[in-house]
Protein backbone atom coordinates (compact mmCIF):
# COMPACT_ATOMS: atom_id res chain seq x y z
CA UNK A 1 0.00 0.00 0.00
CA UNK A 2 0.90 3.32 -0.52
CA UNK A 3 1.02 6.19 2.05
CA UNK A 4 -2.60 7.51 0.30
CA UNK A 5 -4.47 4.12 0.77
CA UNK A 6 -2.71 3.32 3.69
CA UNK A 7 -5.44 3.23 6.69
CA UNK A 8 -4.75 5.57 9.82
CA UNK A 9 -5.66 5.57 13.22
CA UNK A 10 -8.22 8.28 13.52
CA UNK A 11 -7.25 11.60 15.33
CA UNK A 12 -9.69 11.33 17.63
CA UNK A 13 -10.93 7.93 19.47
CA UNK A 14 -14.47 7.96 20.06
CA UNK A 15 -15.66 4.38 20.65
CA UNK A 16 -13.32 1.10 21.48
CA UNK A 17 -14.78 -2.64 21.53
CA UNK A 18 -12.77 -4.52 23.75
CA UNK A 19 -14.81 -8.48 22.99
CA UNK A 20 -14.19 -10.83 26.06
CA UNK A 21 -14.78 -14.49 25.84
CA UNK A 22 -16.19 -15.22 29.14
CA UNK A 23 -15.79 -19.19 29.33
CA UNK A 24 -12.06 -18.04 29.74
CA UNK A 25 -12.43 -14.72 31.90
CA UNK A 26 -9.23 -15.16 33.87
CA UNK A 27 -7.67 -14.76 30.57
CA UNK A 28 -9.24 -12.41 28.74
CA UNK A 29 -8.79 -9.58 31.82
CA UNK A 30 -5.38 -8.33 30.21
CA UNK A 31 -7.14 -6.88 26.78
CA UNK A 32 -10.07 -5.89 29.09
CA UNK A 33 -8.01 -3.90 31.58
CA UNK A 34 -5.99 -2.12 28.62
CA UNK A 35 -9.01 -1.40 26.64
CA UNK A 36 -10.39 0.54 29.34
CA UNK A 37 -6.72 2.76 30.27
CA UNK A 38 -6.91 3.74 26.57
CA UNK A 39 -10.21 4.40 26.55
CA UNK A 40 -9.07 6.39 29.56
CA UNK A 41 -6.90 8.16 28.39
CA UNK A 42 -8.47 8.70 24.96
CA UNK A 43 -11.57 9.91 26.61
CA UNK A 44 -13.60 7.40 24.44
CA UNK A 45 -16.71 4.98 25.50
CA UNK A 46 -15.83 1.41 25.89
CA UNK A 47 -17.90 -0.58 23.94
CA UNK A 48 -17.74 -4.47 25.75
CA UNK A 49 -19.27 -7.43 23.83
CA UNK A 50 -19.44 -11.16 24.46
CA UNK A 51 -20.88 -13.93 22.17
CA UNK A 52 -23.18 -16.11 22.79
CA UNK A 53 -23.10 -19.60 20.67
CA UNK A 54 -25.90 -20.16 18.71
CA UNK A 55 -26.41 -23.84 20.29
CA UNK A 56 -25.98 -23.25 23.79
CA UNK A 57 -23.87 -26.69 24.84
CA UNK A 58 -24.99 -26.20 29.09
CA UNK A 59 -28.74 -27.57 29.03
CA UNK A 60 -29.14 -26.17 31.88
CA UNK A 61 -28.92 -22.61 30.22
CA UNK A 62 -32.70 -21.86 28.87
CA UNK A 63 -32.16 -18.13 27.86
CA UNK A 64 -28.47 -17.63 26.51
CA UNK A 65 -28.42 -14.35 25.74
CA UNK A 66 -30.33 -12.88 29.22
CA UNK A 67 -27.26 -15.25 30.95
CA UNK A 68 -24.09 -14.19 28.89
CA UNK A 69 -25.94 -10.25 29.41
CA UNK A 70 -26.12 -11.27 32.88
CA UNK A 71 -22.22 -12.96 32.95
CA UNK A 72 -21.14 -9.85 31.34
CA UNK A 73 -22.32 -7.42 33.43
CA UNK A 74 -20.70 -9.41 36.19
CA UNK A 75 -17.83 -9.03 34.65
CA UNK A 76 -17.69 -5.42 34.17
CA UNK A 77 -19.09 -4.77 37.95
CA UNK A 78 -16.60 -6.59 39.18
CA UNK A 79 -14.03 -5.20 36.78
CA UNK A 80 -14.71 -1.18 36.88
CA UNK A 81 -13.63 0.97 34.52
CA UNK A 82 -12.88 3.99 36.25
CA UNK A 83 -13.50 7.34 34.77
CA UNK A 84 -14.80 5.31 31.52
CA UNK A 85 -18.45 5.05 30.29
CA UNK A 86 -19.01 1.58 29.51
CA UNK A 87 -21.49 0.09 27.12
CA UNK A 88 -21.89 -3.85 27.15
CA UNK A 89 -23.25 -5.87 24.19
CA UNK A 90 -24.26 -9.83 23.54
CA UNK A 91 -24.58 -10.72 20.41
CA UNK A 92 -24.94 -14.11 18.63
CA UNK A 93 -23.40 -16.66 16.40
CA UNK A 94 -19.80 -16.82 15.16
CA UNK A 95 -17.46 -15.23 17.40
CA UNK A 96 -15.09 -13.87 14.54
CA UNK A 97 -18.09 -12.83 12.16
CA UNK A 98 -20.22 -10.62 14.82
CA UNK A 99 -16.95 -9.21 16.18
CA UNK A 100 -16.27 -8.12 13.16
CA UNK A 101 -19.85 -7.16 11.97
CA UNK A 102 -20.62 -5.23 15.31
CA UNK A 103 -17.61 -3.19 14.62
CA UNK A 104 -19.03 -1.51 11.39
CA UNK A 105 -22.88 -1.31 12.33
CA UNK A 106 -21.30 1.05 15.28
CA UNK A 107 -18.52 2.44 13.73
CA UNK A 108 -15.69 1.27 15.99
CA UNK A 109 -12.80 3.33 15.73
CA UNK A 110 -10.66 0.45 17.76
CA UNK A 111 -11.17 -2.93 18.72
CA UNK A 112 -8.89 -4.15 21.60
CA UNK A 113 -8.90 -8.25 22.02
CA UNK A 114 -6.38 -10.82 23.58
CA UNK A 115 -4.74 -13.25 21.32
CA UNK A 116 -4.96 -17.16 21.15
CA UNK A 117 -3.30 -19.23 23.53
CA UNK A 118 0.44 -17.65 24.23
CA UNK A 119 1.35 -21.33 25.11
CA UNK A 120 1.50 -22.26 21.45
CA UNK A 121 4.01 -20.06 20.19
CA UNK A 122 4.08 -21.74 16.11
CA UNK A 123 0.24 -19.64 16.29
CA UNK A 124 0.88 -16.40 17.39
CA UNK A 125 -2.78 -15.12 16.72
CA UNK A 126 -5.81 -17.45 16.87
CA UNK A 127 -8.35 -17.86 14.43
CA UNK A 128 -10.77 -14.70 16.12
CA UNK A 129 -8.06 -12.59 16.08
CA UNK A 130 -6.81 -13.24 12.50
CA UNK A 131 -10.34 -12.94 11.43
CA UNK A 132 -10.70 -9.82 13.01
CA UNK A 133 -7.36 -8.28 12.34
CA UNK A 134 -8.07 -9.04 8.65
CA UNK A 135 -11.30 -8.38 8.40
CA UNK A 136 -11.88 -5.65 10.72
CA UNK A 137 -12.82 -2.02 9.11
CA UNK A 138 -10.98 -0.20 12.00
CA UNK A 139 -7.95 -0.46 13.56
CA UNK A 140 -7.06 -3.67 15.76
CA UNK A 141 -4.84 -3.90 19.19
CA UNK A 142 -3.86 -7.10 20.06
CA UNK A 143 -2.66 -7.69 23.56
CA UNK A 144 -0.45 -11.11 24.18
CA UNK A 145 -1.81 -13.09 27.01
Amino acid sequence: MDEETAPTMPDTTYLILCPVNLRHVKLEQRAYQEAAAMAKRRNAKLLVATVAPEMERNLNIRDSEAYWADQLNKFVSENPAAGVEVETVVRKGAVHRQIVKLADERKVDLIVMETANSKISDYPLGTTASHVVNNAECSVYIVRG
